[in-house]
């Protein structure tokens, strides 16, 4: 018996060593792994591994060099539940949760509308498929579901203006679906919410649905309630419009895109609405006399609600998001007043006729 005790416990010992040994080995491939996802220049504080979990302390990754903010990505912590047997494999590497907390993401929206976000790592110079550096084969990554817990972005917009618009979003919960990379096909899904930093308060946003980055389809329904209309302004009004002094915006919207194909059907609503001085008799905003949306104002008592669709193809050179939101929901306010474009041509000075024709132009988009 007491043989018997001495060798199990020898095999007990042995087994725990190789455990260890194993779980090292598993530590290194998964360091080696996340590095190289995050990209040269990404910085990682300490790597923890449990017998479930790896956990990824400090993780810090900058933007290029044209990034408008210095990081890309910070974490105070990411848990990464990997499916270990699949860590040796040649072709798929298979994550089941990674959570991350405290983070800060930063997403560029470039002069042409195009979104970019984490650039080191979905940017990545692409190589032929099917083969990765020196031949070898490409090694697939599947992740289940991606959370953030207590995190915020930050949206730098260059194309409503110069330098880029900062909109910042606190408190970020959020859930996303499975995600294949390279190659970002599938339906991914989305669930997102949070608090929108306003100039003089704050609102609610969330945003819910899927969406297929390698083909860029999608289904998605985004709520905004009691946004500040300040930090809002570039979205809603052009650079020669007058501007706004207070006011909260709820916006209920359902965008698909289907082949390219934007269809979103919406609901917007101002209230407490405060215009700044206008600049004479041709003042505008959102393409309507000043004069007209203050009055429109007194007989809603503070609170305008209009309903517009954006309709257009994302490939189309022509088309503009910003300049389709702004005539769509202009031209909404405009059937909301009930006023005619003949009565806006004929009321208006003779000094401000070239503005009526304008108008005409836009609502007649």
């Amino acid at each position: 018996m007491r043989r018997l005790l001495i060798a199990l416990a020898v095999i007990v010992v042995l087994l725990g060593i190789g455990a260890t040994a194993g779980l090292h080995y598993a530590a290194g491939a998964l360091r080696d792994k996340i590095r190289e996802a995050l990209g040269p220049e990404s910085e990682v504080a300490d790597i923890r591994l449990g017998w479930t979990a790896v956990e990824v302390v400090g993780v810090r990754v900058p933007g290029p060099k044209d990034w408008p903010t210095g990081d890309a990505l910070r974490a105070a912590r990411i848990v990464v539940v990997p499916d270990f047997a699949a860590l040796f494999s040649e072709r798929e590497v298979r994550v089941n949760r990674i959570t991350v907390d405290q983070a800060f993401l930063s997403v560029y929206r470039t002069r042409d509308g195009k979104l970019r976000l984490l650039p080191g790592m979905l940017e990545k110079s692409a190589e032929p498929k099917g083969a990765g550096a020196g031949g070898a084969p490409d090694i697939a990554v599947r992740v289940d579901a991606v959370e953030l817990k207590d995190s915020a972005l930050e949206l730098y917009d260059a194309s409503v203006a110069k330098p880029p618009h900062k909109v910042r979003l606190e408190g970020l919960q959020a859930r996303v679906g499975a995600l294949r990379l390279p190659e970002l096909t599938g339906q991914t899904s989305l669930d997102l919410r949070g608090t929108v930093k306003g100039v003089q308060h704050d609102g609610s946003f969330s945003v819910a649905g899927w969406i297929e980055v390698a083909s860029k389809d999608s289904d998605i329904e985004t709520h905004l309630k009691g946004v500040d209309l300040v930090g809002l302004q570039p979205y809603l009004i052009k650079a020669s419009e007058t501007g706004v002094r207070q006011g909260s915006l709820d916006l209920d919207l359902k965008a698909g895109v289907k082949k390219n194909r934007l269809h979103a059907p919406g609901v917007l609503s101002v209230a407490n609405l405060e215009l700044a001085a206008g600049k004479g008799a041709s003042a505008t905003f959102m393409g309507m006399p000043r004069s007209a949306v203050i009055g429109m104002l007194k007989d809603k008592s503070g609170r305008i609600t209009v309903k517009f669709v954006l309709d257009g193809r994302l490939d189309d050179p022509k088309f503009s998001l910003n300049e389709a939101f702004m005539t769509r929901v202009g031209a909404s306010m405009a059937e909301t007043l009930g006023v005619s474009l003949e009565s806006v041509a004929k009321g208006v000075s003779s000094a401000s006729q070239g503005i009526g024709k304008s108008l005409g132009k836009l609502f007649g988009q």
